[in-house]
């Protein structure tokens, strides 16, 4: 059953489009995240969903209902923001109770919807403190818990993590996947944070300039970019990328980059290559191996290492083949040097190639 779906969406300031005609459908209990730069158009989509932008052109959906022009209260969804936006007199308890009593719900249900929520944020021990006493996390877990006592289906999440320190982030990203396991709410949630996204989604809407370049799986979006753009933005390090032009030989295709031919065996072309094109040919920093493995590779070459970067759990070589940098992300334990030479060998199965417009091929 679609809990979330969006038609033809199209809002403009003045003569700026920000959104282009975009559709989206959500699933019941599917947790979808908005992921994209700065100004791709993201949070101004969230917002036209809960209502606090009137859109141009176009019908949003929640449960089947059409709520293009219903008052936010009215949509059914509760909201998580970015800064918090707790009122500072206020104790915990009546942040998370405050606008059930404005509803006048019975005082009742209002502490048992208070208290579920405090049993699953575990924020009961901070229910009579204000929110000068607590710390970020604690502020964004009553946040959290101000959405769900509205005990509604759908709950939109607008970088609600983006103000905490990295620790924070990795603890309540955790929680907040947990929540959603445990809730099955739809939850749909902004970042520019890849790594919140690949951790804490179903679905990954990838967006650029007011449209949804590709919506998929974390895995799909990893390992099968629909363009060039949602190559180079998912991925840390970023994907390589290495110009060149294709050739076919018999009946193999090859990558000609720098005077060098890379045969393509193993790659499942999506378009039809034409002989001579103009390609970049993308490969994950991860997908590099050296030495012994990498010389059981298909595409083998050598490579000077320029910088060593250890990051803890693993180490990042920054190398270059011809005029190409290439990263590569390998064991902790490695030996590599700056100015070293190293032999690197890869797998065109596990490779992109896109042709100059960006699309895949």
């Amino acid at each position: 059953m679609t809990s979330v779906a969006i038609s033809d969406l199209s809002l403009s300031f003045g003569s700026v489009e920000v959104l282009k005609s975009l559709n989206l459908e959500v699933e019941e209990g599917e947790f979808v995240v908005l992921l994209g730069p700065s100004g791709c158009g993201k949070s101004t989509l969230l917002n036209c969903i809960a209502g606090l932008l009137d859109v141009t052109a176009g019908q949003i959906f929640i449960n089947d209902k059409n709520v293009t022009w219903e008052e936010p209260k009215d949509r059914g969804i509760g909201m998580v923001f970015q800064s918090y936006a707790l009122y500072p007199q206020m104790s915990v308890e009546k942040n998370l109770s405050f606008g059930l009593r404005v509803a006048g719900l019975p005082k009742s249900e209002i502490r048992e919807r208070v208290d579920r929520a405090a049993e699953i944020l575990q924020i009961q021990p901070l229910l009579k403190r204000k929110p000068a006493a607590l710390s970020g996390g604690q502020r964004q877990r009553v946040a959290i818990g101000r959405a769900l006592v509205r005990d509604v289906n759908v709950f939109l999440f607008d970088e609600p993590l983006s103000n905490l320190d990295a620790k924070l982030r990795t603890d309540l990203r955790v929680e907040l996947k947990r929540l959603h396991q445990r809730l099955g709410n739809t939850m749909i949630y902004v970042t520019h944070d890849q790594i919140e996204a690949l951790t804490l989604a179903d679905r990954i809407a990838v967006m650029k300039d007011g449209l949804i370049q590709q919506l998929d799986t974390p895995h799909g979006i990893y390992n099968n970019p629909v363009n060039r753009f949602v190559a180079g933005f998912i991925g840390s390090p970023g994907m390589n990328f290495i110009s060149g032009t294709l050739e076919d030989k018999d009946d193999q295709w090859y990558l000609n980059a720098s005077g060098v031919q890379l045969p393509l065996k193993g790659y499942a072309f999506s378009n039809t290559p034409q002989r001579g094109q103009e390609v970049e040919f993308g490969v994950r920093p991860e997908h590099i191996l050296l030495s012994q493995a990498g010389a059981e590779q298909p595409i083998t070459m050598q490579a000077d290492t320029e910088l060593v970067e250890p990051m803890g759990a693993d180490t990042v070589l920054w190398t270059r083949v011809g005029d190409n940098t290439l990263t590569i992300r390998t064991d902790s334990e490695s030996t590599v040097k700056t100015g070293d030479q190293i032999s690197i060998g890869f797998n065109p199965a596990r490779a992109s190639l896109f042709a100059l417009d960006g699309s895949r091929l």
